[in-house]
């Protein structure tokens, strides 16, 4: 009596993606699976509140409003800044937030304002009430130009000053990754402080004042 024939056991479609690659993988978009560099664009699933890499193309696709029934989102590639912006020590102090750093962004789907800053734990979220809302930047002229859930307001406080810009939700979320990883002691420690100051500088480099064809 013969053997019976050997049997290929296939991976489960939901488990191959655990499986440990053999090299570095390339990064791709997440719809066409196009492969993509660094600085690709992002996608904001709004369901699942999660980011999705995109080719340039597959991005464009969905900068119109309504794209894909609106669950998908092109994340914007503009810095706006206010240069006329400031703050008192009351309405920060409001805030209860224990870095002088915080984004403000507002989720459509929810029809919430979100105060999120960087902490050892990573991304630390606080809702806002309008009341909070209006006093911290209701008076900047970012507040209108703002995107739900692709954009967010970035406030840096320091003990003389106040900045506020208007940013990409993808670079937040960057920031506050790059914060958790090199996170060290109770104020972040050297390395943390070096980056963060990296980033605004980048920040400021690339925003410019609102003009005429800015919309949110």
């Amino acid at each position: 009596m013969s053997a019976p024939p050997p049997t290929t056991v296939r991976p489960a479609g939901g488990l191959r993606r655990f499986r440990r690659p053999t090299g570095p993988q390339p990064e791709r978009c997440e719809l066409c699976a196009q492969e993509v560099g660094a600085g690709h664009r992002h996608l904001v699933d709004t369901d699942a509140r999660v980011l999705a890499c995109a080719c340039r193309g597959c991005a464009m696709l969905f900068e119109r409003r309504g794209a894909a029934g609106g669950r998908y989102r092109a994340v914007p590639e503009r810095y706006l800044v206010d240069p006329g912006h400031s703050l008192d020590d009351g309405a920060w102090d409001a805030l209860q937030i224990p870095v002088g750093l915080a984004f403000f962004l507002r989720n459509a789907a929810l029809d919430r304002l979100i105060a999120l800053y960087p902490s050892p734990a990573g991304a630390t979220e606080s809702d806002l009430d309008p009341e909070q809302w209006q006093a911290v930047l209701g008076e900047s002229r970012l507040a209108g130009l703002l995107r739900p859930d692709v954009e967010a307001l970035l406030l840096r406080r320091t003990d003389d000053a106040s900045e506020c810009f208007l940013v990409p939700i993808d670079v937040c979320y960057e920031l506050v990754g790059r914060m958790r990883l090199r996170w060290r002691g109770f104020d972040g420690g050297a390395e943390a402080r070096e980056d963060l100051a990296a980033f605004l500088a980048d920040v400021r480099s690339r925003a410019r004042v609102p003009g005429r064809d800015d919309a949110p």
